[in-house]
């Protein structure tokens, strides 16, 4: 599967894990390493920060999961970024632009689609949560289901890709760093074809 391929070899390359020595201080070499990386896409934003961040973020949670069957405690966080430079007090610096009315992280226009996709969910309305968020997907070969930082195990969502108005209600079935992550088989019915990032999701708990 493209997904897994993708997500495994971002493991191995990307952060310097294969299948050899899962130890701890390896472990957290890699997570550190991939959390300035998304440290400093955030910090300098290109076209494509967003699905590198949201690739990369996936790329933490396996290593998470990983740490905890290690038995790895350390509290690992992103190394400090330097202090900018402060500008002359005559020059209040650039302004950051003003967000457009009905962007997708102020508006609920996806409500009404929210059950309607080709692989719809169950009835009724939700509670629409992890506004603003993207979706990715994370390394499992099982039913669909998800992981969540936010929501705790057994909790029932339902996600709505609104660029092409497909949805999979799936139930949390372990802990992740993000609101809501689906695993291979959920992303699957709602992916659209070469792409592993959802930018305009719309996640509703529908239970649980």
């Amino acid at each position: 599967m493209a997904a897994t391929a993708l997500l495994g070899g971002a493991l191995a390359a990307g952060t310097g894990l294969g299948n050899a020595g899962e130890n701890c201080s390896g472990l957290d070499t890699a997570l550190r390493n991939n959390l300035n990386f998304i440290a400093e896409q955030q910090a300098n934003p290109d076209v494509l920060a967003e699905e590198r961040i949201a690739n990369r973020r996936a790329v933490v949670d396996l290593i998470q999961q990983r740490r905890a069957v290690a038995g790895c405690t350390a509290d690992v966080r992103a190394d400090a970024p330097a202090a900018p430079a402060v500008p002359p007090a005559s020059d209040p610096g650039p302004q950051p632009p003003k967000a457009p009315p009905g962007t997708p992280a102020d508006s609920d226009d996806g409500n009404a689609n929210g059950g309607s996709g080709s692989n719809g969910g169950s009835s009724g309305a939700g509670e629409v949560v992890c506004k603003g968020s993207t979706v990715t997907l994370f390394n499992e070969d099982a039913e669909p289901a998800a992981s969540s930082g936010t929501f705790p195990i057994g909790t029932r969502l339902r996600v709505t890709n609104l660029d092409n108005n497909k949805t999979v209600t799936v139930t949390v079935t372990s802990p992740s760093g993000s609101c809501v992550l689906l695993n291979n088989a959920a992303f699957e019915q709602v992916r659209e074809p070469g792409k592993f990032l959802i930018r305009r999701p719309l996640v509703e708990r529908v239970g649980g």
